[in-house]
């Protein structure tokens, strides 16, 4: 990230926009830094007074006045400082709340093909590091920025008052003081920003290396992980040196500059004070603000950093709110069956579940293409397999189906429309997928089960569970539908896991079913349950089925083979043995493989 990238005020502009929904707050910032700027001009001339005034008197009866005088407006700027504090406090959180949400909502929007090209550590980055970072410079800016120049003005204009003379010496130092932070600072937070660039790439490795343990054990690459891991850090070090040696530099050049001006002030001063043409307060009162002159400026030197600084994280996050889904309904249709977060549920009809390919191709880029003018025409309650090898376009052909990606060419029809004029809500709550690697969500079983159907009663999360053979295994866990699965599902085994994810496609009763791999990766008894509930529930139903183990789908009403993109053979199981073709030697090759397993794993037993 670099800090003298060019600022893109577009960008900024469409972020001050979110800020100024809290356009209240904002104003009460500046109308409490502002009252702070003025007290902190008017502490060094409260103590002129006193120098001036009251001392030569020789009387104490003005102390107490004066006294209660300065009380009042301390409390007066504590009462700023509780405040401003509180009003950017809202600031902050309030936008970080309000860019989070609009972009999990948008997230919610983007097609899937957003999800191919951008990693989710990248989309959570942005969500969290991304957004603090923008939010909180943003809402502090304006506190410093306010005062620094509410400040700024206050004593250049009590100085001219006071003594012009004396202000035009500490004006001198402006400009100094000026280049100064502006070339350090930017250095500064350049080095800064590689050294948290490096922390990120840190914090990935040691949970690599956790996680990884046993890998690394296992490979012997203990030495080789602990060299990567001291480069690193070493790199981390050597930037957060360089920053520490800017700001080693800089903040002493700053303070020689403020203390050549105050010794310019006080030769200048002193002088006029010993042949009376000042005050030793008033004097007293330059020194105070000579001082304290270069911190304002210090800040928007600060701010002006920190917006080039953080451009990028600007425009990572405004990126995802400007994505646009690459898939979207009609108008006309979106009037017809609602959004997403709208549906018109009432003007949805029970889908029956014929499916038709007409000339599909699909392609994810121009160069690749998935899927070769395919045909296919499924009556309700057909179960289609498709099998070939891994990246053939059987999972293509389901994720074109709920609209999930468009065809690049040809359409495809359900119910005799096309899909493009029925609503992807609509779509894709008929659909219910059951894939390879199902996700479940932290919470208890239930909760993943009625995921899909949120207003589902216990009764039905239930019934849905003993349909796809779930009940039992389920009530033998310690607090049976309640128990916590994990993150990911983490708790529970594959098979477990899959068995859930059936009882939540389930439940919400879809037209069409799409088992993925469903039976891919788990044993071979839960394998059984589940191809038990396949058989109940698939009945009337349309299904799409994508097999690795072809012994699960011999009674399938179709079988279509595919290989790159391409449909090689199709038939029903009987039909495509018969050709002696691809499918029959994928069928014995896998049949030959797992007699092969079954009777080295029987030789083992007998040993």
């Amino acid at each position: 990230m670099q800090t003298n990238k060019k600022v893109d005020w577009r960008i900024w502009l469409q972020l001050l926009r979110v800020m100024l929904q809290y356009k209240k707050f904002i104003v009460g910032v500046v109308v409490t830094m502002l009252l702070t700027a003025v007290i902190d001009v008017a502490f060094p001339l409260l103590s002129m007074h006193v120098i001036d005034v009251i001392i030569p008197s020789g009387s104490t009866d003005g102390l107490v006045r004066f006294f209660a005088l300065y009380m009042a407006v301390a409390v007066a700027q504590g009462a700023n400082v509780l405040f401003f504090i509180l009003f950017a406090s809202r600031i902050e959180l309030g936008m970080a709340r309000d860019l989070r949400a609009s972009m999990f909502q948008k997230l919610q929007e983007l097609s899937l093909s957003f999800y191919d090209n951008m990693p989710i550590g990248q989309i959570t980055s942005r969500m969290l590091a991304d957004v603090t970072r923008l939010t909180e410079m943003l809402a502090w800016s304006i506190v410093d920025g306010s005062w620094a120049i509410a400040y700024m003005i206050g004593v250049v204009a009590a100085m001219f008052v006071l003594k012009p003379a004396l202000a035009l010496i500490v004006l001198a130092t402006l400009p100094p003081i000026i280049a100064l932070s502006i070339y350090f600072q930017r250095h500064i937070l350049s080095a800064q920003r590689q050294a948290r660039r490096i922390q990120a790439t840190i914090l990935a490795a040691f949970n690599e290396g956790i996680m990884g343990a046993q890998t690394t054990k296992t490979l012997l690459f203990e030495e080789e992980n602990l060299s990567q891991f001291k480069e690193k850090t070493g790199s981390m070090k050597q930037a957060a040196l360089r920053a520490a040696k800017y700001s080693s530099i800089y903040l002493p050049l700053v303070s020689l500059i403020g203390n050549v001006c105050m010794a310019a002030v006080l030769w200048g001063g002193g002088e006029r004070v010993l042949i009376g043409g000042l005050s030793l307060g008033i004097l007293a009162t330059f020194v105070n603000y000579a001082t304290g002159f270069f911190e304002p400026v210090n800040n928007l030197a600060t701010i002006f950093a920190e917006l080039q600084a953080a451009q990028a994280a600007a425009e990572r996050v405004v990126e995802i709110l400007n994505t646009e889904p690459k898939i979207v309904d009609l108008p006309q249709v979106e009037a017809r069956f609602g959004t997403v977060f709208l549906p018109k549920k009432e003007n949805w009809s029970k889908m029956q579940g014929d499916v038709k390919f007409e000339h599909v191709t699909f392609s994810y880029n121009d160069e690749t293409i998935v899927l070769h003018d395919f045909d296919l025409d499924v009556k309700a309650g057909m179960q289609i397999a498709l099998v070939g090898e891994t990246g053939a376009g059987k999972s293509t052909t389901v994720q074109l189906l709920g609209r999930f990606y468009e065809p690049t060419e040809g359409r495809i029809l359900i119910d005799g429309v096309d899909t493009k004029e029925l609503g992807m809500l609509y779509l894709q709550q008929n659909m219910g997928y059951v894939l390879q690697t199902p996700h479940l969500f932290s919470g208890t079983v239930r909760d993943n089960i009625r995921y899909g159907r949120p207003e589902a009663t216990d009764a039905q999360v239930e019934e849905a569970a003993r349909i796809a053979s779930a009940h039992d295994f389920i009530m033998q866990l310690k607090e049976g539908y309640d128990t916590q699965v994990g993150e990911g599902g983490s708790l529970l085994s594959t098979g477990q896991k899959q068995l859930i994810a059936f009882a939540r496609a389930v439940l919400i009763d879809p037209a069409i079913f799409v088992l993925d791999e469903a039976t891919a990766s788990i044993d071979t008894k839960t394998e059984q349950l589940i191809q038990k509930a396949i058989d109940h529930v698939l009945q009337g139903r349309t299904s799409f089925v994508i097999a690795h183990r072809l012994s699960t789908i011999r009674r399938a009403d179709l079988i279509i083979v595919i290989r790159d993109g391409r449909e090689i053979e199709r038939g029903t199981h009987d039909e495509l043995m018969a050709k002696r073709g691809e499918y029959y030697e994928l069928y014995t090759n896998q049949f030959i493989e797992q007699s092969q397993r079954s009777a080295v794993g029987k030789a083992l037993i007998e040993e």
